[in-house]
């Protein structure tokens, strides 16, 4: 019998799951299964339109999906030291799960779906703010349907999705400045699969050559103000 705090809404939700219509039901065995590909596509065109962009937003673009395997280590490592048996296993009372229960060894602390899901939230929205509108509601869509399928507990999903998205906020904060000198030098080496891989980079006319005229233009400037 399980005594957990959230047992309860688990059940609660669960039922809500099962007075859905079917294809409610459908989509959301989907989703909990591939919804975690839709962040995958960010990262990939997320990298893409880095490539004509500053050696910042591409060391970010490829940081996030580094940080997010960050996510999932410590999501995993942890699961393996709580050892929580899955709720659609241990709760009393509780509907069937709308997809089959994990096997025993499979435990439930915290979900690894949740952390995947804020991890890659939070890393793809520091590298594009604008995407927060839909990574975000994402994650935490990810995270619920984890509990509406009945394979994870309410505070296996919350606690996911906050490990993933503190240790994806932490990776970047530490290595984007070593990720933005690996850039500036692969864009530097001139090698055609450093080529393929950074891109053109800021298009001419932007970026560090525009900094770089800008500043040349101020010290021109004041030489002519000093004669």
């Amino acid at each position: 019998m399980d005594s957990s705090v959230t047992a309860p809404l688990y059940r609660d939700i669960t039922d809500f799951a099962h007075d859905m219509p079917s294809w409610v039901q459908h989509l959301a065995e989907i989703w909990t299964e591939l919804g975690l590909l839709v962040f995958g596509v960010l990262f990939i065109t997320g990298w893409w339109r880095a490539r004509r962009a500053d050696e910042r937003a591409l060391a970010l673009a490829v940081l996030a999906p580094l940080a997010t395997a960050f996510g999932y280590v410590v999501s995993e490592v942890l699961k393996s030291m709580v050892n929580e048996e899955r709720p659609c296993r241990s709760v009393v009372g509780a509907a069937a799960s709308l997809v089959p229960c994990p096997p025993t060894g499979d435990w439930s602390f915290p979900s690894n779906h949740s952390a995947i899901a804020g991890a890659a939230a939070v890393a793809l929205a520091i590298a594009r703010p604008r995407l927060a509108w839909l990574t975000v509601p994402l994650a935490l869509l990810m995270a619920f349907s984890r509990v509406f399928v009945g394979v994870h507990y309410p505070h296996d999903v919350a606690v996911g999705l906050l490990l993933g998205a503190a240790m994806s906020a932490a990776v970047v904060a530490v290595l984007h400045r070593p990720a933005r000198s690996l850039a500036r030098t692969v864009r530097d080496s001139g090698a055609p699969v450093a080529a393929l891989v950074s891109g053109p980079g800021t298009a001419p006319g932007q970026g560090r050559g525009t900094t770089t005229t800008g500043r040349s233009r101020r010290r021109h400037g004041g030489s002519r103000r000093r004669r």
